[in-house]
């Protein structure tokens, strides 16, 4: 099965500064065929501090929601501690989306809910899987990033 993990880091943890965790995490996944570049983002939520975000595509035997277990313990040895829901944190992995299509279990939802609206996980996505289509709009990543971009890099006019 493959999964598209998105991946982000706003408080320095053991591997460092959040650019470092976030690239030590990609480093820790398994599976890994291929990673975005790191950028850095903007906060969501009250949280000041801007955050480090990628994506790596995996390929895991592992089921969703087994996957997900693996990934918060992952989170939990980089230094991830419970806190408010928007708060900083150390490292946070998502799957976003899988090779399966849409998984619903007690404390996982694939395609993952907001993913959409989230041009920080969008913009990773779309570097290593822009062909990968959302099971229920039927859009490829590619076009959910265009769409939600678009209104950003269209120019405005002015009437003098």
């Amino acid at each position: 099965m493959h999964y598209l993990v998105a991946i982000g880091s706003n408080r320095p943890g053991r591997a460092g500064p959040p650019r470092r965790v976030t690239a030590a995490a990609i480093a820790a996944l398994p599976g890994v065929i291929a990673a975005s570049r790191i950028i850095e983002t903007a906060p969501l939520g009250p949280s000041l501090r801007r955050y480090a975000n990628a994506a790596a595509l995996i390929e895991s035997e592992l089921a969703p929601d087994a996957l997900l277990e693996a990934l918060k313990a992952m989170e939990r040895a980089a230094g991830r501690r419970a806190g408010r829901r928007w708060g900083g944190r150390v490292l946070d992995l998502d799957i976003v989306l899988w090779s399966g299509g849409c998984f619903a279990g007690s404390a996982l939802t694939v395609p993952h809910p907001r993913f959409r609206e989230r041009v920080f996980v969008l913009e990773p996505l779309a570097e290593i899987a822009p062909g990968w289509r959302d099971p229920l709009t039927g859009l490829t990543v590619r076009q959910l990033h265009a769409r939600l971009t678009a209104g950003a890099r269209r120019p405005t006019s002015r009437a003098g």
